[in-house]
């Protein structure tokens, strides 16, 4: 009989959380530590990572802190043999550090594009390349394990002035469908899929609606978050809805799933 009981717990599992100082990520990082496994902190806000660190063992979890640049590759060859060093192995993988930027297309700076690209695309890729080799048969870790990469809705459907973060985050909706077919077709034992958040009650989910009223594309703050809230029919979200499905993608329980694009966003891309 399926024990139900612990397909949900990551006992003894080893998980590196990228940009996990804060927001999503933080939450992220307290989930799995209390389903049982050792996290990783990995961020460039060395501050309030470490601050996070502290927090989680507190709480009884084990937890270690690297700063970790995604945007270079030596800085992920690090984190990955850091969590084998520090832990004794690698199973789950969360690619979770990204940024935005808020311009109208025919406004947009290339060098603020490029730079939201680097940051959200080219993190996850070297993140997925980086966890593949170290988490597949013959590398340093080498069971398989789960590699979830930090989507959004925006890499389902589009808003104004969001170019540069719409076309990042269908990046990493498409670069997840590649990997997961590549890692199932190879038979590395590691399943690849992406959570895709609506508006979350963090900095950075402030800072998006706060982007309509400062583009002179909402009259003010009440009238952009009124207006983008009504968009989600059961509400914003909260950090631990969004880690909650993590979890789930780390665990057992999703042991079939692999691929995927799990929709976190209450509602507001059933309309």
């Amino acid at each position: 009989m399926y024990d139900y009981s612990k397909a949900f717990r990551i006992d003894g599992k080893v998980a590196l959380i990228s940009g996990a100082a804060r927001g999503i990520g933080a939450e992220i990082a307290s989930a799995l530590a209390q389903a049982g496994a050792s996290v990783l902190v990995t961020d460039v806000v060395e501050g309030l990572a470490k601050e996070q660190v502290a927090r989680l063992r507190k709480a009884g979890g084990k937890a270690e802190f690297i700063r970790h640049d995604v945007t270079i590759e030596a800085d992920w060859a690090a984190a990955v043999a850091a969590a084998v060093q520090l832990f004794g192995g690698l199973d789950i993988v969360v690619n979770n550090a990204g940024i935005e930027t808020a311009a109208l297309i025919s406004q947009c700076e290339v060098e603020d594009f490029r730079r939201v690209l680097d940051v959200n695309v080219t993190g996850v890729f070297l993140g997925v390349k980086h966890a593949i080799r170290t988490m597949a048969p013959g590398g340093a870790a080498g069971k398989g394990g789960s590699i979830v990469n930090m989507s959004s809705v925006a890499g389902i459907i589009g808003t104004t002035a969001h170019v540069a973060y719409h076309t990042s985050k269908g990046g990493v909706r498409l670069l997840t469908k590649a990997a997961a077919i590549e890692c199932a077709q190879l038979g590395t034992g590691i399943r690849v899929n992406s959570i895709h958040p609506g508006i979350v009650g963090t900095d950075m989910g402030d800072n998006f609606i706060k982007h309509f009223v400062d583009l002179g594309l909402a009259p003010d703050l009440d009238s952009a978050t009124a207006a983008i809230k009504g968009l989600h029919p059961m509400g914003f979200g909260k950090t631990d809805d969004v880690a909650s499905a993590v979890l789930y993608l780390a665990s057992n329980a999703s042991k079939w799933v692999n691929g995927s694009e799990l929709v976190i966003d209450g509602g507001l891309t059933a309309a």
